[in-house]
């Protein structure tokens, strides 16, 4: 874990490990009996990271928060689609990636990312170099309940209100498209909030917001574990929650940008795959049956909506 920061990065930094501490901390008390193991690893090509695992707790079947630090002498592929005038820059990435699966079914799958990209200026040019944010955080239910969902939105809202009036809309939109199955058609969960390429009124102002998201999502979260993990369950639920696994597993595998540009900047390759899921089905052309607690989620919760003026208390 070798990187020197720079500029604001050491700020950064700072803030990413101490979250990644409070997370786990928080994880584990929620669970009960499981702890986090911790792999310290170092990048060839620069940087490195800290990447704690926890596995077959109470409440969390797996659970992964990932620090990494990392830097190399050109951007790969997925960095520079949007950004073509980057093209060959170097460059340092940093951000905190958690990933929960939960034992019991009732409690949903929740994703969170906060991160941070520093583009540094063109070779033998004297300008400026380029960074911004991005991140924010999603839930996966299997089964749906209005109340956590419209509880979800609300920390959503609440956390990123205080930054403009209009961010939680637009990063809602942005979550709703971006978390999305285009080979199924078929949004992955809830939604929640995702930003990207943000460097809006500076570093100092996307900073604050971005800590702010990051601050939101265990309080969140463990709201909705509370209220479920008690829940009883029977092999249908298990069946069913590892069919929907499936999907989770689909989306990082096809289409996630973060997954992408881990594996084609070098990364570790078990850190960024921590957040597949410990127990997977497919099952050919499997449908639910019509009006039952598992086509409900579909035909209601995977269908893009403000829960926030439907669900309201």
């Amino acid at each position: 874990m070798q990187p020197t920061p720079v500029d604001g990065t050491a700020a950064v930094r700072a803030h990413l490990l101490a979250l990644q501490d409070a997370i786990c901390a928080g994880l584990e008390a929620e669970d009960g009996s499981a702890r986090f193991r911790e792999d310290g690893w170092d990048r060839p090509d620069g940087g490195g990271g800290r990447t704690r695992a926890l596995a077959g707790g109470a409440v969390f079947e797996k659970a992964g928060v990932a620090f990494s630090h990392v830097r190399g002498d050109r951007l790969p592929a997925s960095a520079t689609g949007h950004r073509p005038n980057l093209a060959g820059r170097a460059w340092e990435a940093m951000g905190v990636s958690v990933v929960i699966h939960p034992l019991n079914p009732y409690v949903p799958i929740s994703h969170m990312n906060v991160r941070y990209f520093r583009a540094q200026p063109e070779a033998g040019s004297a300008g400026e170099g380029v960074s911004w944010f991005g991140g924010g955080f999603d839930l996966t239910p299997c089964y749906g309940f209005n109340e956590d969902a419209a509880g979800w939105h609300r920390a959503a809202r609440n956390a990123v209100s205080p930054f403009g009036e209009g961010l939680y809309g637009r990063f809602k939109k942005n979550c709703d498209a971006y978390f999305f199955l285009r080979h199924r058609g078929e949004a992955r969960g809830v939604g929640g909030l995702f930003f990207d390429d943000f460097n809006e009124g500076g570093f100092d102002a996307s900073f604050a917001l971005t800590r702010a998201v990051g601050d939101a999502f265990l309080p969140a979260y463990r709201a909705i574990v509370a209220r479920r993990k008690g829940t009883p369950y029977g092999e249908r639920q298990r069946r069913f929650q590892e069919y929907r696994r499936g999907r989770y597993v689909e989306f990082n595998l096809v289409w996630d940008r973060g997954t992408l540009f881990g594996l084609q900047s070098g990364g570790r390759t078990e850190s960024i795959l921590m957040s597949l899921p410990p127990v997977v089905r497919w099952e050919y052309d499997w449908k639910p049956e019509p009006g039952s607690p598992e086509a409900r989620l579909s035909d209601e919760f995977l269908q893009p909506k403000d829960w926030l003026e439907e669900f309201v208390g």
